[in-house]
């Protein structure tokens, strides 16, 4: 069986530099599941989990590009303040930058098929800090 991805807009959040830090600051005491890991809170739960967890990630949308990406550990059912059911997208903390591909806005998170997500940045790659030489070299078609 394959495996599936998700994709989500990182609302708020201008950089991958911004994310780390925002996550550093609210996970350093590691979370409900455990340290190690971060947690981002989301109305529905994927239906195609057998094909996410341990297998998949989490792609952000950072900017109108998605930028970076994080190994999805756990799919978790929970209930918001309010009662609701929701679901917890538990994640590894290493965040992995990836080379930018654009992403229109859209709500909630969607599928990402793995044929169809960007490459991860290689570590030659990774000082550019905000991506803007990647997202024109793969507009391009150069990488």
């Amino acid at each position: 069986m394959s495996h599936m991805n998700l994709v989500k807009l990182c609302v708020g959040i201008a950089t991958v530099e911004e994310l780390e830090a925002w996550r550093e600051a609210h996970f350093a005491d590691g979370t409900p599941y455990g340290l190690g890991l971060h947690v981002h809170r989301t109305r529905m739960m994927p239906t195609r989990r057998g094909e996410i967890v341990g297998k998949g990630s989490l792609y952000w949308v950072i900017g109108g590009h998605i930028r970076c990406r994080q190994a999805i550990v756990s799919l978790e059912a929970a209930t918001d303040h309010e009662g609701r059911s929701c679901c917890d997208i538990v994640m590894d903390d290493r965040i992995i930058r990836t080379i930018p591909q654009p992403k229109r806005p859209f709500q909630g998170w969607r599928y990402l098929r793995p044929q169809d997500a960007p490459a991860d940045l290689s570590t030659a790659n990774a000082g550019n800090d905000d991506g803007a030489l990647a997202a024109e070299l793969a507009r391009l078609g150069l990488i």
